[in-house]
């Protein structure tokens, strides 16, 4: 077995904030929908993908906990600004709060296929690697549920996607660091 060094405890602690953080702001995006959407079969879709988020969320935390990693100071901005933008993504309408979900788990995916590529050199950290690709697969089919509302977007939904993944991809970079 191999022994953790720093560098890789570093990187294991990097793993867990920048997850946690992301779980919850997910968190935070679903109730902000959850609170705007009218529509009771598109309200059971987002509430599923909520749970699915709770259950990240608390492994996450579990995780932060047992390695004792903090979590990052970012957290009240992540708590405000997941709510806002689930929020106001809804109230402007079922395919917005899609556009949304989508686009935040395209991000998402390809940040965990990043972090499945580092966990693969450290052996140690299997369950984690196990994980996170179960929660991938989890993310995905957010994607593919969301992709249902979303075909034929127009220039202002391309442009609130963009927006929303230009978001994301900050987020993670300061989450894993502050």
């Amino acid at each position: 077995m191999q022994k953790p060094n720093f560098q890789n405890n570093e990187q294991i602690s990097q793993i867990l904030r920048v997850n946690h953080a992301g779980e919850y702001g997910a968190k935070r995006i679903y109730t902000g929908q959850l609170d705007q959407i009218k529509s009771s079969q598109d309200y059971k879709k987002i509430e599923h993908m909520y749970e699915q988020e709770l259950v990240h969320l608390e492994y996450f935390e579990n995780k932060l906990h047992g390695a004792k990693v903090r979590p990052t100071l970012l957290m009240p901005l992540w708590h405000c600004f997941g709510y806002f933008i689930g929020a106001v993504t809804a109230r402007m309408g079922t395919k917005s709060a899609m556009i949304c979900t989508e686009s935040v788990e395209e991000v998402i995916d390809k940040h965990y296929e990043e972090q499945k590529i580092e966990l693969q050199n450290l052996p140690h950290e299997k369950e984690l690697l196990e994980t996170i690709s179960k929660f991938q697969a989890e993310e995905l089919e957010h994607k593919e549920t969301a992709s249902g509302y979303t075909e034929n977007m127009s220039f202002k939904d391309r442009l609130l996607s963009s927006v929303i993944k230009s978001i994301c991809r900050v987020a993670i970079f300061v989450s894993k660091r502050v």
